[in-house]
This record gives structure tokens, sequence and C-alpha cells, in this order.
């Protein structure tokens, strides 16, 4: 085995990160011990998410710790094993990226088949960032037939992911919002039945002439104004589950916007947060369901994937300014 690099957190961002808040280090290749595994990463996932974890602040989850590897989501092959149940050459799941070889403990590791489907599939599509998307459209905002879904962020990972399903889910009309005009047609092309680029002029107005007839759910990614768009577009009983607020992870100041949460009063609104983590009672339907799809071509997904653990940082940056299409990745 060859050296082992990571990337460290070498300063918390003071609003959006820079590269100088992140550090290559090289290290030695771990060895197992009883119960664990040593896997040679081959994909990382970066995420928004990830920009909370960088302050020192207390939340749903602990805050990466300073001069320290990062984590998140990556996808492996076992090189050494002291855990019944792994041997050499499986291909696994875990929770330990940003390290080009990884100690992980056995219980936090899931074989996947790489024959099923392409290893990243289960960072994307049939992992996490699928299952967010199908638990946070149906289950947390219940989403009907002949309904109107609205999603913001819509070429990312997760929102395309929600159009799509909401349109095999029977949904009557789906809109999504995107930052570029490819990102437009690209939406179109999964099937979409509206998209708009959010620069081209206020959601607000953008999001009346998408949806003329209102909006029964949101599937928030972005927060501030398009939250407060979506409010405003909605009908009666209308639900928004809240996945994450990008627009103002970066933000040194409190945000403006939304300034129309009365509405949710008489329109007798529901805006619920949610993380993925709390409905792992789906993943089996999930799974069968989504995997159903992909194997009828009836479901596409998008990945942007960037080279070598040096550039993780720059993949992780990119995704904040919104440089990616689907699921942005990182090969080691």
């Amino acid at each position: 085995m060859s050296a082992n690099r990571e990337i460290h957190l070498a300063s918390r961002p003071q609003g959006w990160p820079t590269a100088d808040n992140f550090r290559l280090v090289e290290t030695e290749v771990p060895t197992p011990g009883p119960g664990q595994l040593v896997v040679r990463n081959r994909f990382m996932s970066v995420d928004p998410y990830m920009r909370g974890r960088m302050n020192d602040v207390k939340s749903y989850v602990p805050p990466f710790a300073l001069d320290a590897p990062l984590d998140g989501g990556a996808v492996g092959e076992v090189v050494a094993a002291d855990a019944e149940g792994f041997a050499p050459g499986d291909v696994v799941l875990h929770g330990l990226g940003w390290r080009e070889y990884a100690l992980v403990d056995a219980r936090g590791a899931r074989k996947v088949d790489p024959d099923l489907a392409p290893v990243t599939a289960y960072l994307g599509v049939l992992g996490m960032t699928g299952l967010t998307a199908y638990a946070g459209l149906l289950d947390v905002a219940a989403m009907k037939p002949g309904e109107t879904v609205f999603v913001s962020g819509a070429a990312g990972a997760v929102g395309s992911m929600v159009g799509q399903i909401a349109k095999l889910r029977g949904a009557a009309r789906v809109v999504g919002s995107a930052g570029s005009a490819a990102k437009v047609e690209r939406l179109r092309a999964l099937g979409f039945d509206a998209a708009f680029d959010y620069h081209d002029g206020p959601v607000r107005d953008q999001l009346r002439a998408a949806a003329p007839d209102g909006v029964d759910v949101y599937f928030d990614n972005v927060g501030g104004e398009h939250l407060e768009a979506a409010i405003g577009a909605m009908n009666l009983h209308g639900r928004a589950a809240v996945c994450g607020m990008i627009a103002q992870y970066n933000a040194t100041e409190p945000p403006a916007a939304p300034r129309n949460l009365a509405l949710l009063i008489g329109k007798r609104l529901t805006l619920r947060g949610f993380m993925v983590g709390d409905h792992g009672h789906l993943r089996e339907q999930f799974v069968q369901e989504m995997a159903g799809w992909l194997r009828d071509g009836r479901i596409s997904y998008d990945e942007t994937v960037v080279d070598g653990i040096e550039r993780a940082p720059e993949a992780f940056l990119g995704l904040l300014r919104g440089e990616n299409l689907g699921k942005m990745l990182v090969r080691l």
C-alpha cells in the first residue's frame, strides 16, 4: 500500500469557504484491528450539509474537528479486514470520505453489489440522495396524485430525483428552478413540466407563470427568496418539505426572507423540516421501487465528477457555487 492522503479542516470559514480552510495531509495507511476494515476509497461525496458542520455550533450532528479529516459518504474496496463477513475485494459504502484509505468499523460499512448498479449510484440515486428525495416528497410532504409540485435547486442531486419521482407517482405538474439555462433545459429533458432560471427575474413572478394554478407541494433545497415565493404560491393545505437552505449557508447576516410567514395561518400550510436518517423504515421500499425505475429506464440521474483527493475542496466549493449538474463526486 502507498501512503494515505487526507483532507483536513485547517480553519473554520467565515462566510464563504475558501481553499485556505482545507489542508492536504499525508499519513500512513492504517492497519485494521478487531472488527475493522481498511477501505481504499474510490469515490466520495460532497454535500451541502457539510458546510454547516464546518461551524463550531450546536447542531443535529457534531461539527468537523480542526486539524482532522472531514468525513462523508464514500464507496470503496476492502483491502484488509479483521471482521466477520468481510473480505478483501468487497465493495462497501461507508461514512469516512475525504481520505484515500479509511479505517472503518465494520458495523458502519454496508456491502454493495457493483454488478447491480455503478458504484457511484450508491452515493446518489440508490443512496442517501435518492432516499432523501423519496422520503421528503412522499412521506414528509405526502404528495398525492394530481397535485402540483415545485422543487428548488432542481438540477441538483436531490432536486432532480424529486421531480422525476413526483411525475412517476402521478403529479399533475412539476416545476423546477435552477441556476443556468443549460440546467433548465436538462430539467425539461428529465420530464419537468416547467422550469426557470432564478437569475432571470424574481422567483415569485417566474413561479406564478410556471404554476398559474398554485402549488400544493414545495420541496425546498434553497430557502430565502424561493421559500417566500413558494409560500405565496401555495394552495390551501399546501405542504413544504424543507430539506436544505443553501441560499443562506454562507450568510454572515440573518436572512430577510421569508417575510410572508403569516400566510401559513390563513392557508393552513405545513412547513416541515426533515432529516433522511429519520426515514430508514422506507429504505427497503425505496430501493425496490427506485431499482425498478432504473432498470426500466424511467428515471435518469446526472453526476459531476472531479478527479483526485487534492481537488476535493475544489469540488465542494464548486457545489456551493452551483457548478454541479446532479450529484457532485470526487474520484480518488
